[in-house]
């Protein structure tokens, strides 16, 4: 996003907030208010205000605000699309209200506003693992409030016996049947769904890095601000799950417009979730995850080729588009409970590499491990601390193309030489009062955007969540 002033962004980015505080404090209190039972739990999230366990409605919102620098670092070159060697700072702010209600038998409807104003450092270019998952690509979106999320989702009773549910704003429910089926239809993020993770899928209080949170190699059905229109089904039983969901694809790499046309355009993803008793006592779950894009994509083999012919003055991914290419991919994503609050991460993607980069980030293979700690052990049991390592590659028909010139949505020095995109995060995560998180965070970068001519970089952050 371009820079602009800080008051500009203010005025036109609180209207979540603002109306979130209306409802909360002036319309109907009692909607947020604790009740006698919903008191939170002692290693729930914590929030301004409680949220009830009985109410049919849900209303709360949150703000992330995150300021990220960098000094200055070697580049024996830089492109259209390199990340800045010059020293830079940014700060992006993003905010949410989250609205739903119990329409009765198992169905609730969901509808979330949103608003993204302020900007990620080089305008969020130049790497594939990008510092800031808040940040939205598209300069021209402006920070006006926009639907985030609209959603039907329709639980169906598959078993007599009850589980507990965490209540929150994708799922209103306290209890749910131990086997289910769940249907969503609707606006919403693929990645709300598809290779979450306990320690490493959320910017707001966990790594802030785009290939932290989310498997880099998992090409997600998006538009340019992460969401979707889609249907949803998902089987849950207590020792695993299945969950598929057809999407729809953006009309052009990193488009805000949607295709509505399946027969051309869409996105089938499935995963497959198992919950095996690894250790005594402790959570483990592993997830198996694919997915298939059809959309007017282009061919990285095809563009180098036609720029080796003289047809094409530089490598042209744009000149090879055609409707209904075929992209696809797998993942790995598991994380482990281990004693003394500790948790553990690990994640492998891999797609076929072929295909133009489309929805997400410039990944065509990539592994992660992650561990957080929450801070019991030292009297702060909200704190937490966090370090992840991870590394990035792309296939040798996308390094060509990058290597003669051409560019991605969010690649292209000019040249490369190339070597994988590595990263280490860690943050610290300090709870200040109620639902006020302040967040340090900590990245360094070897080779950006898979080329040893630049960098390393480091890249420190600073997070303000507030939670309502």
């Amino acid at each position: 996003m371009p820079v602009r002033s800080l008051s500009i962004i203010r005025r036109k980015t609180l209207f979540p907030l603002a109306l979130a505080i209306f409802l909360c404090a002036t319309l109907q209190p009692r909607l947020c208010a604790a009740q006698p039972d919903a008191a939170p739990q002692p290693d729930s999230p914590a929030t301004m205000s409680p949220h009830s366990q009985t109410a049919r409605w849900w209303v709360s919102a949150q703000s992330n605000t995150i300021f990220q620098a960098h000094p200055a670092f070697h580049a024996a070159y830089s492109g259209p699309n390199s990340f800045s060697p010059q020293a830079e700072h940014a700060t992006s702010l993003l905010e949410t209200l989250f609205l739903g209600y119990q329409l009765g038998h198992g169905a609730e409807a969901l509808l979330d506003l949103e608003s993204a104003g302020g900007r990620g450092v080089s305008d969020a270019l130049g790497l594939a693992g990008f510092t800031n998952l808040d940040v939205v690509r598209n300069p021209s979106l402006g920070t006006a409030p926009y639907l985030a999320r609209l959603m039907l989702h329709q639980t169906l009773r598959l078993s007599s016996e009850d589980v507990a549910m965490e209540r929150g704003p994708l799922a209103l429910a306290a209890s749910a049947p131990a086997r289910r089926l769940e249907l969503r239809f609707g606006k919403l993020s693929t990645d709300d769904f598809f290779d979450v993770n306990s320690v490493s899928s959320d910017s707001r209080n966990q790594f802030m890095n785009w290939t932290a949170d989310t498997n880099g190699a998992y090409d997600y059905a998006a538009d340019t601000r992460g969401y979707t229109y889609g249907f949803m089904a998902e089987y849950q039983s207590p020792n695993w799950a299945f969950r598929f969901g057809e999407m729809l694809m953006p009309k052009v790499a990193n488009g805000i417009i949607l295709d509505w046309n399946l027969r051309r355009a869409r996105s089938e993803n499935y995963e497959l979730e198992f919950r095996p008793a690894l250790l005594p006592n402790r959570k483990s779950t592993v997830r198996l995850l694919a997915y298939s894009n059809h959309a007017d994509m282009g061919d990285y083999r095809q563009a180098v080729a036609r720029f080796e012919a003289g047809i094409d003055a530089r490598p042209s991914i744009e000149n090879t588009r055609r409707q209904g290419t075929l992209k696809y991919g797998f993942g790995l994503n598991a994380d482990q409970e281990l004693p003394h609050d500790l948790r553990a991460s690990l994640r492998l993607g891999w797609n076929e590499g072929r295909h133009e980069s489309f929805a997400y980030t410039e990944v065509d293979s990539t592994a992660s491990v992650a561990a957080d700690m929450a801070g019991r052990r030292w009297h702060r049991k909200l704190d937490k601390v966090g370090v992840t390592i991870i590394t990035n590659g792309i296939s040798a028909d996308h390094q060509e193309y990058l290597r003669d010139g051409g560019l991605g949505f969010l690649l292209g020095d000019g040249n490369l030489r190339y070597a994988r995109e590595n990263i280490i995060e860690a943050y610290y995560n300090f709870h200040a009062w109620r639902g006020i998180f302040i967040g340090a965070d900590v990245q360094r970068i070897w080779n950006p955007g898979y080329n040893r001519d630049r960098g390393p970089v480091l890249v420190p952050g600073v997070r303000l969540h507030v939670e309502l």
